[in-house]
C-alpha cells in the first residue's frame, strides 16, 4: 500500500514542555484517519506540523515522501487544509472565492468548472454567486473542499470540522469525505466528533498528553463502545 502520509518519532518541546510526543503513523491512500483527544492533548500540533508551520524538535512528518519541515512550500502542491473556521474573502461569491484560491495554488479553470467543483462539493447552485459572507459554516467548508479537489491535493487536512455543524451539515460532510475517499484522497482529521469519526474513518487514534495511546479499527467498536473506550482513557 502507498503511504501518504507519515509521521516517524514526531515530537515537539516548547522549553520543557511536550506538545507531541515520538508520534508514529503512516496512512495510505485514499484511508481516513480520525484524531481524538481533549484540547491540548497534541491534534492541533500535529496538523501544523504536517503543515509546515512549525518545526519537529526530533523526528519527521512527511507528505507524500516529501519532509513538511524541510520543503514547506513543497508540500504544499500535495496538501489541502481545512480549519475550524474556514478563511474566505465575505464579499467574494463562492465561484470567486474558488477561482482565487485556485489561480492561487497555479490553476486555471472556466466558469462551468468551477460551478461543478461546488456543486461536487455539495453546494446549493443557488449559492455559488452569493457573497460567502451570507454563508453557514457548512456552506463555507464545502468551498474549502472543492479548493482541495481544484488543486488535487493528495491530504487533506481537518481540524474540527463538524464542530459548530447541525446534524445535517455533519451527515452531509462525512457523505462528503466518503466520497473523496473513495476517489483516493488521504484524510487526516482532529475531531471531538466520536459518532462522526466512527462514521466515517477506516482508523480512530486517542491522544492524550501529546502522546498517542491508542489506535482502533473502527469496524471493531460501535460509537458507544468507542466513546466509553475513550472516556476510559481520559480517566487514567
Amino acid at each position: 500500500m502507498q503511504i501518504i502520509l507519515e509521521a516517524q518519532g514526531l515530537s515537539k518541546n516548547y522549553g520543557d514542555k511536550t506538545a507531541l510526543n515520538a508520534l508514529n503513523l503512516q496512512l495510505t491512500k485514499g484511508e481516513i484517519f480520525s484524531l481524538l483527544g481533549p484540547n491540548g492533548a497534541g491534534k492541533s500540533t500535529t496538523i501544523n506540523l504536517f503543515l509546515g508551520f512549525i518545526k519537529p524538535t526530533s523526528g519527521a512528518a512527511r507528505i507524500n515522501g516529501i519532509d513538511a519541515a524541510v520543503d514547506p512550500v513543497g508540500i504544499k502542491e500535495h496538501l489541502a487544509y481545512i480549519p475550524e473556521q474556514v478563511m474566505l474573502y465575505q464579499n467574494l461569491s463562492g465561484r470567486e472565492n474558488l477561482s482565487l484560491l485556485s489561480a492561487l495554488a497555479g490553476f486555471q479553470y472556466s466558469q462551468p468548472e468551477l460551478d461543478q467543483f461546488l456543486i461536487d462539493a455539495g453546494l446549493q447552485p443557488e449559492a455559488i454567486n452569493k457573497r460567502v459572507g451570507s454563508y453557514s459554516k457548512g456552506m463555507r467548508q464545502k468551498v474549502g473542499i472543492a479548493a482541495a479537489v481544484a488543486k488535487n491535493a493528495k491530504v487533506l487536512l481537518l481540524d474540527e470540522p463538524t464542530s459548530g455543524l447541525d446534524p445535517k451539515a455533519s451527515n452531509e460532510f462525512s457523505e462528503l469525505l466518503l466520497r473523496l475517499s473513495q476517489a483516493g484522497t488521504t484524510i487526516f482529521m482532529a475531531t471531538h466528533d466520536i459518532f462522526r469519526a466512527r462514521e466515517v474513518s477506516q482508523r480512530i487514534g486517542i491522544m492524550k498528553a501529546g502522546s498517542l495511546i491508542d489506535q482502533i479499527s473502527a469496524d471493531k467498536l460501535n460509537a458507544g463502545e468507542l466513546e466509553q473506550l475513550y472516556l476510559d482513557y481520559m480517566k487514567g
